[in-house]
């Protein structure tokens, strides 16, 4: 069962999102010698810029030098485009990280949907060597009011893909529509899932999926964010109080 972490804005989240990650690094660099984190954009990228350089900071076994950086999904715009989500991370958050600097696996620009998906997850299995699906230790997720997690939306074919890690898509419900994504596999293989969520325009998915009226569960549970379930790793949702309004079950409320 996912557990619940309520903070009482946006801030606290962000400072605790990021002493998790620190953590998270430094128990994989200490048992394992690399750590390996996928991550997501919009609005996780200006908190993790805010917060974890700092928290890196207070963390000195977590070495960046030893990280493995993925992204769950990717627009296919240039870049430099601001739609782009390595873009955004290479500007507000890979430059202010210690040298040498996390090895990071970049979508290759300049490919169409279809090849820049097959490129990509042929990266990933040269990363993880001897892995049919590699197991992220920490992938960080966002949800948007419709339930999409990383570019899996709801209804879409995406949903159903069994055998790609990487797949693409062209016909986005939000714009730019060319992407490609983490497949439910790959996510739900990851030792660690933490989904975070801000702000009330959540609130009604946040209800929708983490309680759902018995009436509408199947329906709820449909949603791709309800699909995070790792087979054998730990979720953990990441609310603030405006995301978690809605919300009777038990919660970890945070301060």
């Amino acid at each position: 069962m996912a557990a619940v972490s309520v903070f009482p804005s946006p801030a606290e989240l962000g400072a605790a999102l990021a002493r998790s990650v620190a953590e998270a690094a430094a128990e994989a660099v200490a048992s394992g010698g690399r750590f390996t984190l996928g991550l997501s954009g919009g609005s996780l990228v200006p908190l993790l810029a805010r917060e974890l350089p700092a928290a890196l900071r207070a963390a000195p076994g977590a070495e960046p030098s030893r990280w493995l950086v993925a992204f769950c999904d990717e627009r296919l715009v240039p870049p430099e485009h601001p739609d782009s989500t390595g873009g955004a991370y290479r500007s507000q958050l890979l430059s202010q990280l210690p040298r040498p600097s996390p090895h990071v696996l970049w979508v290759t620009p300049g490919l169409g949907p279809e090849e820049t998906a097959r490129d990509y997850e042929g990266q990933l299995r040269m990363a993880f060597p001897g892995e049919a699906t590699p197991r992220f230790d920490l992938l960080l997720l966002g949800v948007g009011p419709d339930g999409h997690t990383c570019s899996l939306f709801p209804g879409h074919a995406l949903l159903q893909e069994q055998n790609s890690l990487i797949s693409f898509l062209e016909d986005s419900p939000k714009p730019p529509p060319q992407r490609v994504t983490m497949t439910l596999p790959l996510l739900n293989a990851a030792k660690a899932l933490l989904v975070v969520a801000t702000g009330a325009s959540k609130a009604p998915v946040i209800k929708r999926i983490l309680e759902p009226p018995e009436e509408q569960r199947e329906e709820s549970e449909s949603l791709p964010a309800a699909r995070l379930r790792p087979r054998s790793g730990r979720l953990r949702w990441l609310l603030d109080q405006e995301a978690a309004k809605e919300l009777r079950i038990p919660l970890e409320k945070c301060p």
